[in-house]
């Protein structure tokens, strides 16, 4: 059976919204849910959950080894059943060092599913096929976040602790059902693993100046995307004036319209080549942190809000298309896993030091925090554009063109 068999399309974009729906369901209720589960207090649990973060961080190198020797498949999917063990222990972890335990479990069988996870559509797909099933998986994923997100305010109306209990068990049972999914899938690897003497490994990847161009643009880029669950709801209701269920509800016209209108958007902007269009996303971006700076001086207003936030979404789905297959298309096939490994750690970093970095923006006043955002998304791209004159001819077009249903090899020479 072919790599990329509709059926092995269906299986993996059945697993993958399963999986959206398990963290659409546990990441709004992360903090009261492990605080009913453990009776732990919140600084406790805070404290473990940052050591956990910490400790999945570093283990990232470990996770694109084990992708390159054993293939994205098995790594993604023990780390979908690694998560259902860990979601089913919850309820057990009543001490600390158990808490620790679980949550470190937990930590890293999340941040080892999208390195893997998208060198499993390495694996099934190439050229503007992948692009597809990158832009399908994107859209999948907001929409399973969507309905966990749904889920788990259901969760939040049953008596006692009947609901946590209840979305331990749907977590366990969600990962459990995507990882038998995924197991399930027809792909074979791509290309057969190199002997590790002729493997240059992480030592390759670093000397991969452009990669790691691109790398740096998206940490830089991705405080663009964490400022919306982070800064934004403190923002419009602190400044703006917003009640806190119209802030959610922000959030929530931002998840349909990324679930809605990601295939379509990544569609035409196959036209446009990935750099360029990963760059005219972070200029979209930079205009509506503009627009949100302005927004306590106008007067606010719930329209005017709903406006900026459909610019902000705007950015996200024009960036998001290119960037992530620029990604996935420049790293190089024998050692993927590690490619792509760097690049989570792009998104770790970011997510790591953001609660910091915008805390402190926030408390400078209503203008600062959509300054350096604003600075910090346009420096990501003009570092992409920079970047673009590295990459090689087959990722310079527009990704829609013939040249890109070639295998993917070398980005570039190491300069």
């Amino acid at each position: 059976m072919e790599d990329n068999s509709s059926t092995a399309r269906r299986r993996f974009i059945a697993a993958s919204f399963t999986d959206a729906l398990g963290q659409g369901v546990y990441v709004p209720l992360t903090m009261l849910f492990v605080h009913a589960l453990t009776g732990l207090t919140l600084t406790a649990i805070g404290t473990g959950l940052t050591l956990a973060g910490l400790g999945a961080l570093a283990s990232m190198p470990v996770v694109g080894t084990l992708i390159d020797r054993f293939g994205g498949k098995r790594v993604y999917t023990a780390a979908l059943a690694l998560r259902a063990i860990g979601f089913a222990l919850y309820p057990l972890a009543h001490s600390y060092p158990a808490f620790l335990a679980v949550a470190l479990v937990v930590a890293v069988a999340m941040w080892a599913a999208p390195p893997s996870q998208q060198s499993l559509i390495g694996d099934m797909a190439e050229g503007a096929e992948r692009d597809r099933l990158l832009a399908w998986d994107r859209s999948l994923r907001n929409g399973g976040m969507g309905f966990g997100a749904l889920a788990a305010a259901g969760m939040l109306a049953l008596d006692g602790h009947t609901g946590f209990y209840a979305a331990a068990a749907i977590l366990a049972a969600a990962c459990a059902a995507a990882a038998i999914t995924v197991a399930t899938i027809p792909a074979r690897r791509r290309t057969d693993p190199a002997p590790r003497e002729s493997q240059g490994g992480y030592r390759e990847v670093l000397a991969d100046r452009p990669y790691l161009a691109l790398t740096a643009a998206n940490f830089l880029i991705g405080f663009g995307y964490t400022a919306q669950a982070i800064a934004l709801p403190v923002f419009l209701t602190r400044d703006v004036g917003l009640p806190g269920a119209l802030a959610g509800g922000v959030f929530a016209v931002n998840t349909a319209l990324v679930a809605v209108l990601g295939v379509p958007v990544a569609r035409a902007m196959a036209r446009a080549r990935r750099a360029r269009g990963a760059a005219l996303g972070t200029a979209v971006f930079a205009a509506s942190f503009a627009a949100f700076a302005c927004l306590p001086a106008l007067g606010g207003g719930i329209v005017a809000v709903l406006i900026v936030a459909i610019v902000y979404t705007a950015g996200e789905l024009i960036h998001s298309a290119p960037a992530q297959s620029l990604s996935v298309q420049a790293a190089r096939d024998h050692i993927r896993g590690r490619y792509l490994s760097v690049y989570q750690l792009s998104w770790s970093l970011c997510r790591t030091v953001a609660p910091v970095v915008l805390g402190l923006l926030l408390d400078a006043g209503t203008w600062q925090l959509w300054a350096v955002l604003a600075a910090a998304v346009l420096a990501g791209g003009l570092l992409l554009l920079r970047t673009e004159r590295s990459l090689p001819a087959h990722l310079s077009p527009a990704f829609s063109r013939s040249a890109d249903t070639q295998r993917t090899h070398a980005v570039t020479a190491s300069a």
